[in-house]
């Protein structure tokens, strides 16, 4: 293979989605670097690969990132992987390609297996626009500060979150959100695979009753305007809601917010309902 750095995508769940051209990048590059050679390992003897692994990680980054493009400055072929899915996603790769590519090295990606494109195809949520922003903060008021600041793009917006923190997310989701349509999917291509679809008020009651569900798992929310979020009989519920406790201009805001609907429409519904108390 001619040298350069190739970024080459394995399976989320299920080991036959790895692609044809993945095998023969990882069968013939002279390196594979990855987060974890304990999860890279058994992928690798089961397809027959005995290419040498070394860990590329959050914390042997720095030490790393120079030995890894020194090889491909001296002809070798380097495969990245992560540990599922596409490198570079919630990874640390993107580290390594910035460098190689202020060195002009070569780079190509083998593309394949993706949870954030595959939990869209089974959410049923619109797929025409999306945003992933990742792992929200494990604290509250991070979290709501994040979802706040998304709360109006015009996307169904994914994240990626742990078992422990699913029913603490999905109830920020709703306080901020309100009721959108979302979806949980979990343990993609596997044997449980799992889509649960609900407004967000009641997935979040969902998993608080449940316990912590296992597996990987995608959060995917509806964009602002969509479904149960803009009916307006929601939007009037809401804004009794929050007029009983805050101003009319408050009370306007946070529900413009939270429906991601024009803050002066939802003001003048807001006056409307205050007018009628």
């Amino acid at each position: 293979m001619s040298p350069g750095l190739y970024l080459v995508a394995t399976p989320i769940g299920n080991a036959e989605d790895i692609t044809l051209r993945a095998l023969t990048v990882l069968k013939r590059a002279a390196v594979i670097a990855c987060e974890d050679t304990r999860v890279t390992g058994p992928l690798m003897k089961r397809y027959g690969i005995k290419t040498p692994l070394v860990a590329y990680h959050d914390h042997n980054g720095a030490l790393m990132r120079p030995k890894l493009l020194a090889r491909v400055r001296a002809g070798e072929a380097v495969a990245l992987v992560s540990d599922a899915g596409m490198p570079l996603i919630s990874d640390p790769g993107y580290k390594l390609v910035r460098d190689a590519q202020a060195e002009g090295l070569a780079i190509t990606s083998a593309p394949g297996a993706s949870a954030v494109l595959t939990a869209l195809q089974l959410s049923g949520l619109p797929s025409d626009r999306f945003l992933f922003a990742g792992f929200p903060d494990h604290k509250s008021g991070a979290r709501q500060t994040l979802f706040r600041s998304l709360a109006t793009v015009p996307a169904t917006l994914i994240f990626f979150e742990g078992p422990s923190r699913v029913a603490d997310s999905l109830a920020d989701m709703a306080t901020v959100f309100g009721p959108r349509e979302a979806a949980l999917v979990r343990e993609i291509t596997k044997l449980y695979e799992e889509v649960r679809r609900a407004p967000l008020p009641d997935l979040a009651r969902h998993f608080a009753e449940a316990g912590p569900p296992r597996g990987e798992i995608v959060i995917l929310v509806a964009p602002p305007g969509e479904e149960a979020a803009t009916a307006e009989a929601d939007l009037d519920t809401m804004l009794r809601e929050a007029l009983a406790s805050h101003s009319v201009r408050d009370a306007a805001d946070l529900v413009a917010t939270a429906t991601g609907q024009p803050r002066r429409a939802v003001y003048s519904r807001a006056l409307e309902i205050a007018k009628e108390k």
